[in-house]
Parts: C-alpha cells; structure tokens; sequence
C-alpha cells in the first residue's frame, strides 16, 4: 500500500535549522512531484515547496524562498526539506504529499516548532 512518512520535525530555537525527510513506499515515486504543505493552528494548509516530475524543477512560496530547500532521492523514494534561519511563523505540522495530477497521496505529518 501506498505510505509517506515524514520525520526530522522537533523544537528548534529562531535561526536554527531542520531537516524533513519523506520516506515514500508503494507508487512509483520518480514519476510523482513532490510537495511539502505546512498548517499552522487556525490557518489554512499552505504549499511551502514543490519538485517537479519530470525535470525536478524546484517551487518555493515566498515566504521560505531563500530559507528552505527542497530535493529528492530517486533511489531512496525519499523527498527532503532542508530549513535554515527558521522564523516563529514556521512553526505548523509539516506534511509531505506525492501528485502526479491522477493520483494524490499525503503523509502523516511532522510537527516543527520555532521558540526560544
């Protein structure tokens, strides 16, 4: 069956930095993009990062451009989301999500939070 695990979530003091990983099972993952989502509390989901399949073109919202960085490992079946200079308003469940426009598939998500 199909399965997206997200990890790598936790506290984190501002300007520090996080690692997501998610680890994918079940589809065929070099022919889906992949896209990190973010909710913080009360908020809608928002779309933070996106790879492209084909082309791994990279897609950041401009609120985390220049901050965090989206890649994939194709022989992993793993994307990653590497946050640097974390913010406060980063704080939110971080969830990671496979679309190839037919199919959708969502992980479980990862909770990220920003305090000192």
């Amino acid at each position: 069956q199909v399965q997206l695990v997200e990890s790598g979530g936790g506290l984190v003091q501002p300007g520090g930095s996080l690692r997501l990983s998610c680890a994918t099972s079940g589809f065929t993952f070099s022919r889906f993009t992949m896209n990190w989502y973010r909710q913080a509390t009360g908020k809608e989901r928002e779309l933070v990062a996106t790879i492209t399949s084909p082309g791994s073109r990279t897609i950041y919202a401009d609120s985390v451009k220049g901050r965090f960085t989206i890649s994939k490992d194709n022989a992993k079946n793993t994307v990653y989301l590497q946050m640097n200079g974390l913010k406060a308003e980063d704080t939110a469940e971080y969830y990671c999500n496979a679309d190839n426009w037919v199919s959708r598939y969502w992980g479980q998500g990862t909770q990220v939070t920003v305090s000192s």
